[in-house]
């Protein structure tokens, strides 16, 4: 077969998908932290294509190996534009007679598609270096928005951690529950390469306020409860490791102040590492610091994608009113 053939094959073929991207209402299923670039070939291998890159696929940080913010599929904007319907996110930047910058969230699919147009190359990497911040964090939104709906349709009983912690929780089905302590509960879910856990804890608030090195208070508090996470020999507490400084954020969850801190955690005296996202919340209605914590334990698969599905149970989180 002769390539003029070959590529009147491919003809209906195309139109057919872009009719049916055009029409399709199902939901968008594409893989976690994946985003489509519809960039033609010359902006995406040169100064433009770095600034993305940059951006989009710099390393995320706290995890025990290097890996992308995003997986970027880029596709040239003459063939695909429109046609790519099965990713979440779709970024689309071109060169145009006017600059512009919009985000249209399509509910029908849902996605969200971002369009970066520019004059220049100079305008297209000023609108990039410019907008990339809330790109990234209205994609990441979208993601975790994702995973809770998939873990909204089978959830483990609620009734232990609501009776002891009075809050709701949406922890998927696998898990199971390793340790109960008055105020500790770990649980953990096995995956093929490794296994995820999660961490609920309290402890009373004026302690906590007392100590002005909020992050060193914060590795401190999750290390003396490191001690019921050990290894199969003697003295190997989990601990926060000591070679990589942790990340420390202030935030809001539950419209609650809280402190995010992003770190690596091992176990002393063993081999086994891993990341780690701590959420502390400080929680007056109850009186104490709440803390949800998942880590995970993966040398093989991908820390970044079970780090967001940790990341959106703990937001998940709603404390009882009293």
């Amino acid at each position: 077969m002769n390539k003029t053939h070959f590529l009147l094959l491919l003809v209906p073929f195309f139109l057919t998908s872009c009719f049916k991207g055009e029409k399709q209402n199902e939901s968008v299923s594409g893989k976690t932290n994946t985003i489509s670039i519809i960039i033609d070939d010359q902006l995406w291998y040169g100064e433009v294509g770095d600034s993305i890159r940059n951006k989009f696929a710099s390393p995320v940080l706290g995890l025990t190996q290097e890996e992308p913010l995003f997986t970027i599929n880029q596709y040239p904007a003459r063939l695909l534009e429109g046609f790519v319907t099965d990713s979440r996110s779709i970024i689309v930047v071109k060169k145009a007679a006017t600059d512009k910058f919009e985000i249209i969230h399509n509910k029908a699919l849902p996605h969200n598609t971002f369009r970066i147009y520019g004059k220049s190359v100079d305008d297209i990497i000023c609108s990039i270096e410019l907008n990339s911040p809330e790109i990234i964090r209205q994609i990441r939104n979208a993601e975790i928005q994702k995973i809770q709906e998939d873990n909204s349709k089978s959830l483990l009983n609620p009734a232990i951690i609501k009776n002891k912690f009075h809050i709701d929780l949406q922890i998927p089905t696998g898990y199971e529950y390793m340790l109960h302590k008055k105020n500790f509960i770990w649980l953990k879910k096995e995956i093929i390469s490794g296994n995820t856990s999660l961490l609920v804890y309290q402890i009373p608030l004026h302690n906590f306020q007392k100590r002005k090195d909020i992050i060193n208070s914060i590795v401190r508090m999750r290390d003396s409860v490191g001690r019921y996470i050990k290894g199969r020999e003697p003295n190997t507490p989990m601990i926060t490791s000591e070679a990589y400084a942790p990340y420390f954020l202030r935030v809001i969850l539950d419209n609650k102040d809280a402190f995010e801190t992003k770190g690596t955690w091992e176990l002393k005296n063993d081999f086994m590492a891993g990341p780690f996202v701590n959420y502390a919340i400080v929680d007056k209605s109850y009186n104490r610091l709440l803390v949800i914590e998942g880590f995970c334990y993966s040398p093989s698969n991908q820390e970044r994608d079970l780090m967001l599905e940790l990341e959106a149970i703990i937001k998940s989180v709603k404390v009882d009113k009293r």
